[in-house]
């Protein structure tokens, strides 16, 4: 009954013609509930099956009247099936169809979101492992703290999406269930058993309670997940975004043949991915507001939450898997540029060691507050003068007191750094499985 797409075709999955596709396979299931149940006869579902269709623009030329899109669609199939028409629909609630047709539909695009974010996994932990050693300088508050790989960087980007895989494959559980319990959840008209047929049909879990609607926590846990997901997709992007700012250039976005990056300087490279994935993130977060703001209804179920879904739920699943595969070709085509990163090394003077020197002195016997202001003197004089800070140390006759010249330049040397580095890349990727 659902239409044929592309398994990857998120936004046929919101189409009007999808929709009604599942309503009327739920419509059927239904029957066959109730046929399986001896409360239809055996031949009206053979009629049904064969007769049943819809036509979108007469559906929708109905509901111009009827002001129902439900009556309007059950309208329709009644014109095509006949007198056994009378079978469909019978015992159920309008919410019944479009709620347990909107789980299905929510579903299947988490689906797609899954398995995007899989993909993106598996091309975060290439790069990672293809950078593993790749020097780079940490920088907190935007400033340069201490040593790092870009191999680290991508490696939590890994673990962070290995994270939302989690989120995600729980929120489309969430929302697979379905109802199929009436006009306030009483099963006044059908019992819970055809509800369990129905949903197993499906391949949805009946709610184990629900009111004329599903629980709109549901959807929220589901558009909160996505605005998650969206999130640190926008913080990937930010931080590549400065990186390929022109004072730091350390990576840079593919830029093909061809392209253009201003109308008016024609030197222009710009990240204009991570930016459109920025302002994205902020589209599908904001929905994930209303969302939560669906959650509280009136009593037994009122109509407030039905317009805001229509927008919401398709604009934030494809914004979403688009997100997804973006970002996934902008980090399989990254431009990293290693030695701009060996670069921007010297232009701190070696400052990012003095922690390391800091604890070399207290390793020596001195207290803590001794030695940071012995380090931070020089560490200041470094940054004025704009002189190494190894040099300005060498030079320091009350620090020399305290540990040697060759202490200081093994401290100082490349091969230290990168040898104890090397050994914390290796316990951390180990760690994580890579």
């Amino acid at each position: 009954m659902i239409p044929r797409y592309s398994p990857k075709d998120i936004s046929a999955i919101w189409t009007d013609e999808a929709k009604f596709e599942r309503w009327l396979q739920l419509e059927i299931a239904a029957v066959e509930a109730r046929v399986e149940a001896g409360l239809v006869p055996a031949d009206a579902l053979s009629t049904i099956k064969e007769k049943a269709r819809f036509n979108v623009e007469e559906i929708l030329m109905i509901e111009r009247e009827t002001k129902h899109d439900v009556i309007a669609f059950c309208t329709n199939v009644a014109g095509y099936v006949g007198p056994e028409s009378r079978y469909i629909h019978e015992g159920l609630t309008s919410s019944d169809v479009v709620d347990t047709s909107l789980a299905m539909q929510m579903r299947d695009a988490a689906k797609i979101i899954v398995a995007e974010i899989e993909s993106l996994i598996g091309i975060l932990a290439k790069r990672a492992v293809e950078h593993k050693y790749t020097l780079q300088m940490g920088r907190t508050h935007g400033i340069h703290a201490e040593p790092t790989t870009f191999g680290l960087k991508l490696l939590l980007w890994h673990e962070e999406m290995k994270r939302n895989l989690e989120r995600m494959t729980r929120a489309q559980e969430i929302v697979s269930v379905g109802k199929i319990s009436g006009a306030v959840g009483t099963y006044q008209h059908l019992s819970p058993d055809i509800e369990a047929a129905v949903c197993r049909k499906l391949d949805l879990t009946p709610s184990s309670i629900s009111t004329q609607i599903l629980q709109r926590d549901r959807h929220a846990e589901y558009a909160t997940t996505l605005a998650i997901v969206a999130s640190s997709i926008e913080k990937f992007s930010t931080e590549l975004r400065h990186l390929q700012r022109t004072e730091v250039r350390e990576t840079e976005e593919f830029f093909s043949k061809g392209q253009k990056g201003s109308s008016a300087m024609p030197h222009k490279r710009n990240p204009i991915t991570f930016e459109r994935l920025t302002g994205l993130a902020r589209v599908v977060r904001s929905n994930s507001i209303a969302a939560m703001e669906n959650v509280a209804l009136w009593h037994e179920r009122d109509i407030s939450h039905s317009s805001v879904e229509r927008v919401i739920m398709p604009d934030s699943t494809i914004a979403l898997v688009y997100m997804l595969r973006t970002f996934s070709e902008a980090i399989d085509t990254l431009l990293v540029y290693p030695e701009r990163m060996e670069q921007n090394f010297d232009t701190s003077y070696g400052l990012t060691l003095s922690q390391t020197l800091l604890l070399a002195l207290t390793g020596k016997g001195l207290i803590r507050e001794e030695a940071y202001r012995l380090v931070q003197r020089n560490a200041m004089k470094s940054w004025e003068e704009k002189v190494q800070l190894r040099d300005l140390v060498l030079q320091d006759s009350e620090l020399l007191a305290h540990i040697s010249e060759e202490e200081i330049n093994r401290l100082f040397s490349p091969e230290t750094i990168q040898q104890k580095l090397k050994k914390s890349v290796d316990t951390i990727f180990k760690r994580n499985g890579l």
